[in-house]
């Protein structure tokens, strides 16, 4: 399958502009794109989902394992139909992953397990012939990693951009497009990043359609899937997720209401697809709006999201969280469901289904975490490894249960109360399928 990795030397170069223009792009010739994020990001895909026409995954070796991206690739390129290329967009810096750990779970290190060549994004603001020695360090510094073409970013005249083409054809680095610093498109951000698509779809339509004019203008696509097909063959099979839960856990297809809705978008897809495969059925819900549960909903799940920013809303639909605290069947929190669950957020009333308060602090707590599972719960046995990571500027009091769910770095974190899990740690299940098929179990 043809695909490319959006890569950049650092944050800020304009990846997802790229990125999401791309998809949009080659899904205007007439191609069917399958988009991907590396790393734990859950913002991105939704603009790389409203670019392709479907869902947006990330490939994530922290979180999944190395052994397991290659094939989430080709399952995302498979659901719902077979794709004709996979726009892969990098995270932070080209060589950047988790800390200490010499760049593993990088951009880098992803587009080598996935055997993609490398569009370099290059911010060349105040920048001149220098632009092809950083590009030539990047291609230098991992042989691994094939960087087979360069996209200028924020070009500042036609001669500025006649000097950074004749600089990088120097060292044999093909220019596949060139963008004006003028006709820059940017997504609004708030706190911590941009602003989801579901919290403003049209204008999000918008821009996702402006970002694709940009790149139709500025970039040469058919240099661009030259070098996508350029890619090696993918030999792992495609992941399945009815083989990673090891088929239904039951037959009587339990309801497991999953939260949706501008609130709670932070989910991978893989998560309803592996509680299906569980034999659960999915049924999302949103607490903005919906008045109660879905009928028949046997366990809950609360994703991460923006509570903070929907707070009066989330606590004007009051019947909704009087069910939630009087639910019996167990739930599973993380992040902004832990803040959801909690009895107030920054002083407005939430749920009261964990006694915590939560409010927002001026600190991002941002990072992967090794994690051991500190008590057995609707998703967790005591004692099990898991990969996570933490992304959010509140906290709780107190900060863990009696019972936590977590401990890393000699502490405890998150809450065991009942049929209730609970903490800030995000978790991909696909690393973890045992979580989905242990949760729809729980619902007997």
């Amino acid at each position: 399958m043809p695909r490319i990795v959006v890569a950049a030397p650092a944050s800020g170069h304009g990846k997802t502009t790229v990125a999401t223009g791309l998809l949009g792009a080659l899904r205007r010739r007439g191609l069917t794109v399958s988009p991907h994020k590396v790393g734990p990001d859950y913002i991105d895909p939704g603009y790389h989902g409203l670019a392709a026409g479907r869902p947006g995954r990330n490939l994530d070796p922290w979180l999944v394992g190395e052994e397991r991206v290659a094939a989430l690739l080709r399952h995302g390129a498979t659901v719902p139909t077979p794709a004709d290329v996979a726009v892969v967009e990098g995270v932070m810096g080209l060589h950047d992953g988790a800390v200490g750990r010499r760049g593993y779970a990088s951009t880098a290190h992803v587009a080598a397990l996935v055997d993609a060549p490398v569009v370099l994004v290059l911010d060349t603001t105040a920048q001149g012939r220098s632009a092809a020695a950083l590009v030539l360090g990047m291609r230098a510094f991992d042989p691994a990693v094939r960087i087979g073409g360069v996209i200028l970013n924020r070009v500042g005249s036609p001669r500025h951009e006649s000097l950074l083409r004749a600089a990088l054809a120097e060292v044999g680095v093909p220019v596949l497009g060139a963008v004006s610093r003028a006709v820059e498109v940017t997504a609004p951000s708030r706190h911590l990043g941009l602003v989801p698509v579901a919290e403003r779809a049209p204008e999000s339509v918008a821009i996702v359609a402006a970002l694709a004019d940009l790149v139709v203008a500025t970039v040469d696509l058919d240099a661009v899937l030259a070098l996508a097909r350029t890619a090696g063959p993918l030999t792992a099979p495609a992941w399945d997720p009815v083989a990673a839960v090891g088929g239904p856990a039951t037959t009587t297809a339990p309801t497991v209401a999953v939260a949706a809705g501008p609130a709670f978008t932070f989910s991978y897809a893989e998560t309803a697809e592996l509680l299906a495969a569980a034999g659960a059925t999915v049924a999302p819900f949103d607490p903005l709006r919906d008045p109660g549960l879905p009928a028949g909903t046997r366990a809950v799940v609360i994703g991460g999201g923006f509570p903070e920013a929907h707070a009066d809303a989330l606590a004007g639909n009051a019947a909704l969280r009087a069910e939630l605290a009087a639910f019996d069947g167990p739930v599973v929190a993380e992040c902004a469901g832990l803040l959801y669950l909690g009895r107030s957020l920054d002083g407005t009333p939430m749920c009261g289904r964990l006694d915590l308060t939560a409010r927002m602090t001026g600190r991002l707590t941002l990072g992967y975490r090794d994690a051991v599972a500190a008590a057995d719960s609707p998703v967790t046995r005591a004692g099990e490894p898991v990969r996570g990571h933490e992304f959010h500027r509140t906290v709780t009091d107190p900060g863990h249960g009696d019972i936590p769910a977590w401990r890393w770095d000699g502490a405890a974190h998150g809450f065991v109360d009942g049929r209730v899990h609970a903490s800030y740690l995000h978790t991909h299940w696909a690393g973890q399928p045992a979580a989905a098929r242990r949760l729809v179990e729980a619902c007997r």
